[in-house]
């Protein structure tokens, strides 16, 4: 899923702010690095050690919100002999974080960016996320440069990993360039973004790979004022997504048939989920016939249809079993597939932001190379899937968190009003407790009635609660049926 990027510029001691600085205080948020870590960061970035492939001539080109300077990956896209060809380079870490480094070990401690409506808390120091090591348009940097040749019809036909001198020519944004290609004045490198991306759409769905449609709730900033309000991801997105999910299922079969990896996998859902998602739909008065795949049926809906937008949005908790799975010496793992990618997969394109990442990219250069990986990837590789694992949950419960926090300091003074909302969940074990989604303003909260909630159904819905001080542990938005 797409990140937030969000920013709020309420006066410092609004409810708002300090609701924040208690979030990060409870979550154990760092503030900022500690000085050796700083120092390190500084003398890395003015004495890296450079790749001697030169790949700068390759005019790269990146897609980000407008706010972003954390930049991972920048890509070009062209024809081969065979069809298509992808170069997609990634921001090479590994160049500025030395092995045992007090710099090293600070990431292993914070495994993933933090993202916050006031700021975040990155991954790696400002000098090096947003700077030497960012693919910021004009800059010349060491990157782990891809090259991906395709077939007429998106199948992957070679794969070719390096490291490499890259420079950016463009930083793009989504709404660009969806403005590009829906006019037709993109040029050929961003205009293949949609041939590309829709054939590996159809290759996806081939497959039985599924791509969740789900209308993000998002907080949006403008001068001194917030909002919140529900967007549909636009297919540019999702193209996007696609050249990133290529590259990742090209670096977990590199790892496969090395013998040693790293891969992002999830289990199939077993039958209870499944079983609930059926009870789900037959609530929501979706029609789902046994003979239509699960995967078929997600296709098939419209997220603007606030019935299927609550289907679509009780699916993702078929993703909260992925984890990480490590594998050594030729021992193939006994999960090797991602259930919605429905095919092996590998987090690699993201490392500025996602410790993983740097050691996945280690082991697909020494695949490429034929080469023994560096001894610091195999010293530590076993503890990253439960360092992933609660960077994951620390993610999660701050995103979640920002969003129930923003909430509450818009309705703060608003309870005892009505508003309309739909019910698009509801607790099996406690069928009075659910979820209640506003039609305006964009609120996803609690809801507690004296009876069954009605799943699905448009509902009148009064604010009983909003305090975005509340502990952890209460909910900061309570509603109750009219």
């Amino acid at each position: 899923m797409p990140r937030r990027h969000i920013r709020v510029t309420a006066a410092a001691e609004a409810p708002l702010r300090a609701a924040l600085r208690a979030l990060r205080t409870e979550l154990g948020v760092p503030e900022g690095f500690p000085p050796d870590v700083l120092a390190e960061a500084e003398r890395a970035a003015h004495e890296p050690t450079l790749p001697t492939y030169d790949a700068t001539d390759i005019p790269l080109f990146t897609i980000d919100p407008p706010t972003s300077t954390d930049l991972d990956q920048a890509m070009h896209l062209g024809h081969s002999p065979t069809g298509y060809r992808v170069r997609y380079a990634i921001a090479d870490v590994a160049t500025f974080v030395a092995p045992g480094s007090a710099l090293d070990a600070e990431t292993h401690r914070r495994v993933t960016t933090l993202y916050f409506p006031d700021g975040k808390s990155p991954l790696h120091p400002p000098a090096l996320s947003e700077g030497v090591a960012s693919l910021l348009p004009g800059q010349t940097c060491p990157a782990v440069l891809w090259t991906i040749d395709l077939d007429r019809d998106g199948r992957v036909h070679t794969t070719d990993v390096r490291r490499a001198l890259v420079r950016s020519r463009a930083k793009l944004d989504y709404e660009g360039v969806q403005k590009q290609i829906d006019t037709r004045t993109a040029e050929e490198p961003l205009a293949l973004l949609k041939d590309i991306g829709r054939l590996r759409e159809q290759l996806e769905i081939e497959r039985g790979g599924i791509s969740l449609n789900v209308p993000e709730q998002e907080i949006i900033q403008s001068d001194h004022t917030y909002a919140l309000a529900y967007r549909a991801p636009r297919p540019v997105e999702g193209w996007n997504a696609q050249i990133s999910l290529l590259t990742g299922m090209a670096a977990a079969e590199l790892m496969l048939a090395y013998g040693t990896g790293v891969l992002r996998t999830l289990p199939a859902a077993p039958d209870g989920a499944v079983g609930r998602l059926r009870r789900t739909a037959r609530a929501l008065r979706i029609d789902w016939p046994h003979h239509v795949s699960y995967a078929q049926l997600i296709r098939s809906l419209d997220p603007k249809r606030s019935r299927h937008a609550a289907f679509l949005q009780e699916c993702t908790t078929l993703l909260r079993g992925a984890g990480y799975t490590v594998f050594r010496g030729g021992r193939t793992p006994v999960i090797t597939t991602h259930s919605a990618v429905a095919a092996p997969y590998a987090h690699c394109t993201a490392p500025l932001r996602r410790l993983v990442d740097r050691y996945a990219t280690e082991l697909c250069l020494a695949a490429a190379a034929d080469a023994v990986p560096p001894e610091w990837v195999l010293a530590a590789l076993d503890d990253v899937p439960g360092q992933m694992a609660e960077g994951t949950r620390r993610a999660s419960a701050v995103e979640r968190a920002c969003l129930d926090i923003v909430e509450a300091a818009l309705l703060k003074d608003q309870v005892g009003e009505v508003f309309d909302g739909t019910v698009v969940d509801v607790q099996e074990r406690e069928p009075a407790v659910g979820t209640v989604q506003l039609e305006s303003p964009a609120v996803v909260a609690r809801i507690e009635g004296a009876g069954r909630l009605p799943l699905g159904e448009r509902l009148r819905v009064r604010l009983t609660q909003a305090d975005p001080g509340a502990g952890a542990g209460a909910p900061k938005v309570l509603f109750a049926p009219a």
